[in-house]
């Protein structure tokens, strides 16, 4: 009996189910879109998995190889409230800049996270100099307590990296075998990065009340006998304390994993609320230009990007 968990009515628990003495993994496949020019593989949110602790939304950008005259992935000012942006850059150099006047290019190895809290907005931008991307850009829900806190950004240029039974694992976020990394968080989280040469196997201890996903990047690696595709989010619930993945020469994959949030989130265009109200109010202040966002330097208001009509009557 496979041990995949393909209907969606099962999937807003948060334990996936044990039969025959396995507990059972679910299989969300992405959806392809592109973003500022770049191809992208999106698993949340998805009508099968909405939430991952509180990780609310992850793309897969790239890899991508810019050719001719492309000017590779360019994000014009747009507005977030109630979220953290995570970038995590696997190649290629990207140029974050944001209403706070923050400037700073993301390079291979290093992690981005913008706070929005109540307010800010940003861009993104390949460097010329680096006609290549490849990059996991995740949202993290703020916790209603704090999602009107003050915006700010973060720039971590070294995470905590080690190697285990030839995998080469970097802590982008929350605390792992003994190791924590700096990044600021608002909720319990975590989130690996594993990267392999060799044929390899590891196992990696959990906490059993987080909820974990895995997102395998590049290769085809599997978890306790089952194998797992690339650019589709394997859900393994709560209730682990450790799991064991077989991973092929060549493979990337992304741990995230959580305290489940408990607390409804909506997510509509850029905006992560807790109500319909806060989202309403937010793109009305976008649309008019309002002071709530700022502007981002070196750019005019007919380059600001703009939201599609609200999908609910105000």
């Amino acid at each position: 009996m496979s041990n995949q968990i393909k209907d969606a009515a099962a999937s807003s628990s948060l334990d996936c189910p044990v039969v025959e003495g396995r507990r059972q993994v679910q299989h969300v496949p992405a959806r392809k879109a592109e973003v500022g020019g770049i191809p992208i593989h999106r698993v949340l949110p998805s009508r099968q998995r909405r939430l991952v602790g509180a990780w609310c939304f992850l793309d897969h950008a790239g890899p991508a190889v810019f050719k001719g005259n492309s000017r590779g992935m360019q994000v014009g000012p747009h507005p977030h409230i109630g979220l953290q942006t995570f970038t995590w850059m696997i190649a290629g150099e990207v140029l974050h800049r944001d209403s706070l006047g923050s400037e700073q290019v993301i390079r291979p190895g290093q992690v981005n996270l913008m706070t929005a809290g109540r307010g800010i907005s940003h861009t993104e931008q390949s460097l010329p100099e680096d006609p290549q991307l490849h990059a996991a850009q995740l949202w993290i829900a703020l916790p209603h307590a704090h999602r009107d806190t003050a915006p700010r950004f973060d720039h971590y240029p070294e995470l905590p990296t080690w190697q285990e039974e030839g995998v080469t694992l970097t802590l982008l976020v929350g605390e792992l075998a003994g190791r924590e990394a700096p990044t600021l968080t608002f909720s319990p989280l975590v989130g690996v990065d594993l990267a392999v040469e060799c044929e390899a196997t590891l196992t990696l201890p959990l906490r059993p009340e987080f909820e974990y996903a895995l997102l395998p990047l590049e290769g085809a690696p599997s978890l306790e006998g089952e194998a797992l595709a690339v650019d589709e989010l394997a859900y393994l619930g709560r209730g682990r304390d450790a799991m064991t993945l077989a991973l092929p020469a060549g493979a990337r994959v992304l741990l995230i994993g959580g305290e489940p949030l408990g607390e409804e989130v909506l997510i509509w265009w850029n905006f992560v609320g807790h109500s319909k109200a806060e989202i309403v109010e937010a793109q009305r202040e976008w649309e008019a230009g309002g002071e709530r966002f700022g502007r981002v330097a070196g750019f005019s208001d007919e380059e600001r990007l703009m939201p599609p009509p609200l999908p609910w009557r105000e």
